[in-house]
């Protein structure tokens, strides 16, 4: 009778967790406060992602490297055509990290991709997307999508709860133009 009771409580704490973890939700930013937040935007296409154990092995983390398409807002490199950033999650060996809410990002994609310096586990100082799913647009067909679109997000203060552009997105050159002129206010 114990093997059934502990059984059915790992079940339990099991199903308790995962809904936990489905509950998981970001408070609204908008593009203003995505402009203002952030020390680097980019247009850029990904050319690879490299996951490794930090330094204490404790935590996986990923260095994606792009070539900039645009840059929008800081100067995120001296005299390199390409930009190295850091986020948290990724795959070494069997072993996987997953960041609820997290940025998606594939070799070969296209994005607009909001990033600013922060401190990661056991990797200070690096360049990221602090703002997870929220901080990056990926570019489809002219037009960017802004990956937090498909989560719910907790309203902001004006009460709004969709992500900028919404489910329809907007068109890339209208983006980088919004942006643009936030930065530039």
């Amino acid at each position: 009778m114990p093997f059934i009771r502990v059984a059915t409580l790992t079940f339990a704490a099991s199903v308790l967790s995962a809904h936990l973890a489905a509950g998981t939700t970001l408070v609204r930013h908008s593009l203003d406060q995505l402009a203002a937040d952030n020390d680097v935007i980019v247009h850029a296409k990904v050319l690879s992602l490299h996951s490794y154990w930090n330094a204490e092995h404790s935590f996986i983390l990923t260095d994606v490297r792009v070539t900039p398409l645009e840059i929008l807002k800081g100067s995120p490199s001296t005299g390199s055509s390409e930009l190295t950033f850091t986020v948290m999650g990724g795959t070494v060996g069997d072993v996987s990290v997953l960041l609820v809410d997290g940025p998606g990002l594939v070799a070969g994609s296209e994005y607009v991709l909001f990033l600013a310096h922060g401190n990661l586990p056991g990797a200070r100082g690096r360049l990221t997307i602090r703002d997870l799913e929220q901080g990056v647009f990926q570019v489809d067909q002219g037009r960017a999508f802004s990956q937090a679109q498909a989560d719910p997000l907790l309203p902001d203060a004006a009460g709004r709860t969709d992500a900028p552009g919404g489910t329809d997105g907007v068109q890339l050159d209208e983006l980088i133009r919004q942006i643009r002129d936030r930065v530039h206010r």
